[in-house]
């Protein structure tokens, strides 16, 4: 039998690679947008955390979700400091979501409040994914865009406190493995995974849309 880390991974596959292979991502990584359209993804990703952060303290001492709370994961400073580079030091007043990024930002608060299982389903979808595919990420920003490196700008997908992803990753898919959580309730969070993906879908499909190429 697949353990539930291999369960979720297998069952999410198709959305994760429709969120990773969207219009606007494939853009963006292939230096086809602006610096204006990353940073505006950048926005819209400070929402998504500020959800998933700011609610993560009352679950500290839920069962299922308390012990994938580990303080070095939180992206909430360094998206702040990407932000006052990007938009300068008077980001925030002009901070504005996507209907998208707020159906996505109220979904994690909803999970927060009354789910723990499907607060873990958001915090694996973007964190891990964050140490993985995020990378891809800084790396082309670095070079299009001309940020130094793991410097402002793409300080969200540097993770200082953790020396080695794979070996934190691994820790991470051991806790699923171990969740507190029966059959019904572990096909439940595999479900809100499915739907996390989607959710972000939502935004890059927004963006797609803010940011159309020229014919």
């Amino acid at each position: 039998m697949d353990s539930f880390s291999a369960l979720i991974r297998t069952a999410s596959h198709e959305q994760h690679m429709e969120a990773e292979t969207s219009t606007f991502m494939s853009d963006l990584l292939g230096g086809r947008l602006g610096v204006a359209a990353y940073a505006r993804y950048t926005e819209q990703l400070w929402f998504v955390y500020e959800a998933l952060e700011s609610t993560a303290g009352r679950l500290a001492a839920d069962p299922v979700a308390g012990p994938f709370l580990r303080p070095e994961l939180l992206r909430l400073p360094a998206l702040e400091r990407d932000l006052a580079h990007l938009r300068g030091a008077g980001w925030r007043p002009g901070l504005t979501a996507l209907p998208a990024t707020r159906a996505y930002a109220d979904r994690i608060r909803q999970c927060a409040e009354r789910w723990p299982g499907g607060y873990v389903a958001h915090h694996y979808t973007r964190y891990l994914g964050d140490l993985s595919g995020g990378q891809i990420i800084r790396d082309r920003a670095e070079k299009t865009w001309g940020f130094a490196r793991k410097g402002d700008g793409v300080r969200f997908y540097v993770f200082e406190e953790i020396p080695n992803p794979a070996a934190f990753k691994r820790g991470y898919r051991e806790l699923l493995d171990g969740v507190a959580a029966d059959d019904l309730e572990k096909q439940r969070i595999v479900t809100e995974c499915k739907a996390a993906f989607a959710l972000n879908t939502g935004v890059f499909r927004a963006l797609g849309e803010e940011f159309p190429l020229s014919a």
